[in-house]
């Protein structure tokens, strides 16, 4: 861990697995320019209504059947399928099942901070 802070790696400034409300992420990897996070969304939830304005995102449904809107569109996503999400398109993942729902997220752009989320509905009151 020493190591890890003294090259100011990200893994020793970021916990691996956040808590949200909707469920949690961990992440994975995280280099320039891509962030790879695994998702773990609860039955019943669902992200926020958002967008980002410095990075893009690919997912991938691992486990579960997700319903995306992306845009103007709402369309399920089933295992092993993906989606791409692009910078500043509103997106949001929901889990209307009574099972969890797992996706891999690749996040690519210049910028991958959690502060790049402008949110347009949010059931949590971010």
């Amino acid at each position: 861990m020493k190591v890890l802070i003294k090259n100011k790696n990200v893994e020793a400034f970021d916990d691996a697995v956040i808590s949200r409300p909707w469920g949690l992420f961990e992440n994975i990897k995280h280099e320039n320019g891509y962030k790879v996070k695994k998702l773990l969304v609860l039955p019943g939830e669902k992200i926020s209504l958002q967008k980002h304005l410095k990075r893009s995102e690919h997912w991938v449904v691992v486990k579960g059947v997700a319903k995306i809107t992306k845009g103007n569109k709402k369309f399920l996503l089933k295992e092993n399928e993906s989606t791409f999400i692009k910078k500043g398109e509103k997106h949001r993942i929901e889990n209307n099942t009574k099972s969890n729902l797992v996706l891999i997220e690749v996040q690519t752009g210049n910028y991958l901070e959690e502060d790049d989320i402008y949110r347009f509905e949010d059931k949590y009151n971010r």
